[in-house]
């Protein structure tokens, strides 16, 4: 078991979670997807777009995130409507795989990101989760593009 969570991983675009990922201008890669905080308990939950830029060598050199509000209160349409301004905002798109470093940032009191979670009992490994709402988790191999839901 590795020490330390790895430096990049793969994400292999499909017509799933990893729809939009790709390369766009510069040769920077992009990530565009809609993170979110589960409804429970005292938790009214929360609904997020978020574009994460990163350079050739997969460092996050910038992320959009937009707050859509309170998940029984979202408005699907508005949704949409800003997903396709965001994604019109970066140009052209080549979809594809990209290979990108694990990152976590904050915003709106949430951790956004693909973020490193360490192994909790021995003969585990690191997970990379994409966060808020772990809806995409990498592991090993980590060049290998897969996620598990």
């Amino acid at each position: 078991m590795p020490a330390q969570p790895p430096v990049l991983i793969t994400i292999d675009h499909d017509d799933h979670y990893a729809s939009r990922v790709g390369r766009i201008k510069d040769g920077l890669q992009v990530f565009v997807t809609t993170p979110f905080v589960p409804a429970s308990g005292d938790e009214i939950g929360r609904e997020f777009i978020a574009v994460y830029i990163f350079d050739a060598e997969g460092k996050l050199v910038e992320a959009r995130i937009d707050d859509l509000g309170p998940r029984s209160e979202l408005d699907r349409e508005r949704a949409l409507r800003l997903l396709e301004d965001r994604m019109s905002e970066l140009g052209a798109i080549d979809f594809g795989r990209i290979v990108v470093q694990p990152f976590a940032i904050g915003r709106f009191g949430t951790t956004f990101g693909l973020v490193p979670r360490a192994p909790e009992e021995k003969g585990d490994g690191w997970w990379i989760e994409v966060q808020p709402g772990n809806y995409m988790a990498f592991h090993e191999p980590w060049d290998g593009g897969q996620y598990d839901t």
